[in-house]
């Protein structure tokens, strides 16, 4: 298993100034983890070129690859082509680190279609920019993907769906084990049925209430609270999970995202370790 951590992991501190990327970086690599996902969910590597050569370099030198690249992206906007311009550079900045799969998203991530209309126009906006996208990504040697992310393109009946619209062999998803419960589907059944269009994998796992229990849970679709912890530490069934992976034969990044109120780096640390024992488990 190609076991890594997504950098959003430690979103708090970046967003705080308290650590920077190669901090991030260091802390990743102490752990024990083979890669690091870069989530740039601001525009900073845009910003400052130089970072982008401080990255790469820092990361070479701790002997950990850079993986995969994640942004935000509404396609619903009205300045498209803006928007379009700004996910090509941030793939060209992801071609500079060195990285070949690339997360972009294609709405906000807490917006939701009122109906199936909605939907169905929605869908039709947003196939052809992923098309264009993965296209100038196919020059750069980048497969694309979009996430089971917010509340409209997250479940996997969706996500397959748009796939198979793009019709591009470097778009596919990236496939989050724990999002599906933002929209209460259970994940044992839209994990496998997704793995086969799967470019990246994120490990997570939640705390899943049938009542608010104070601030900082998730409401999902179906009215249930979830609050992110340390893999193997929830209410999710990650081994059986990562038990599904195994099985499935799939070889890309596996990187575990944690977005709880625990310590980020014991919380990686702790889920890194349990994420490989249950691999273990899995291919005895």
């Amino acid at each position: 298993m190609r076991l890594g951590v997504s950098s959003y992991s430690f979103a708090a501190a970046l967003d705080s100034g308290t650590m920077s990327f190669t901090d991030v970086i260091d802390r990743i690599a102490r752990a024990g983890a083979d890669h690091v996902e870069v989530a740039s969910l601001t525009d900073r590597f845009l910003a400052e070129p130089d970072l982008v050569d401080e990255v790469r370099e820092h990361a070479a030198a701790r002997g950990v690859e850079l993986a995969n690249y994640v942004i935000g992206a509404d396609f619903r906007a009205e300045d498209t082509a803006a928007q379009l311009d700004r996910v090509r550079q941030h793939l060209d900045v992801a071609h500079r680190l060195g990285i070949t799969r690339f997360r972009h998203d294609v709405v906000e991530w807490a917006w939701r279609d009122a109906d199936q209309a909605e939907y169905e126009t929605t869908l039709a906006r947003i196939v052809p920019i992923c098309q264009e996208l993965a296209d100038h990504a196919a020059g750069l040697g980048i497969t694309t993907t979009v996430e089971n992310h917010g509340f409209f393109i997250n479940n996997s009946e969706r996500l397959r769906r748009l796939v198979y619209a793009v019709d591009r062999p470097n778009f596919r998803m990236l496939l989050d084990v724990g999002n599906f419960l933002c929209l209460d589907e259970d994940p044992l059944a839209a994990v496998p049925r997704s793995l086969p269009m799967a470019a990246v994998v994120h490990l997570k796992d939640f705390l899943v209430r049938d009542h608010r229990p104070g601030d900082g849970w998730l409401t999902t679709a179906a009215g249930r609270s979830i609050l992110g912890t340390i893999v193997g530490h929830g209410d999710l069934p990650v081994r059986a999970l990562v038990g599904l992976i195994a099985a499935s034969g799939f070889d890309g990044p596996v990187s575990i995202e944690f977005e709880g109120l625990e310590d980020p780096g014991v919380a990686v640390t702790t889920g890194l370790a349990n994420a490989r024992r249950y691999w273990e488990e899995a291919t005895a």
